[in-house]
């Protein structure tokens, strides 16, 4: 697996989360590992086909996620995840994953990418393989993981 995969998925993820919620983000370090489901995390999967075949998946700590919801929401608060919470946060990985292929497609990889699925913790037991991953800090917001699993 290589970081060039990963890499348009952080600068486009920095770049969005800034925009949106106007904060500061600090990369953590990239490592490969086994795919790991975080509990405590709220997940967004995005399949990509064509080139480059897999899963992206960012992994919110709950709060955070509720945190960016209100953020997107003009800082209105947020306490739950409902059905708008889930369609906006849904919205935020596909930005970040729009934008990320259209990084990739200028760096020669053809990518084409599902919509959004929001998933919780159990509803990911089936995904196995080994992801690429990078945290990113959102400093006093939390912190986001984002793990890439490539099939080819």
């Amino acid at each position: 697996m290589l970081v060039q995969y990963l890499d348009p998925f952080l600068e486009s993820a920095s770049s969005v989360i800034q925009q949106v919620c106007n904060v500061g983000i600090s990369r953590g370090e990239l490592s490969e590992k086994e795919w790991s489901n975080l509990e405590g995390h709220t997940w967004i999967r995005i399949g990509m086909t064509g080139q480059l075949e897999g899963d992206v998946f960012f992994g919110l700590q709950e709060e955070l996620a509720l945190r960016i919801v209100s953020a997107m929401m003009g800082g209105f608060p947020v306490q739950e995840m409902d059905e708008i919470g889930k369609s906006a946060i849904s919205e935020l990985g596909n930005m970040i994953s729009g934008n990320a292929s259209t990084l990739l497609s200028n760096r020669g990889v053809l990518v084409d990418i599902t919509p959004p699925l929001f998933v919780q913790h159990q509803d990911l037991k089936d995904v196995t393989g080994t992801a690429l991953t990078a945290p990113l800090d959102l400093h006093d917001m939390g912190r986001m993981e984002i793990q890439i699993v490539v099939f080819r």
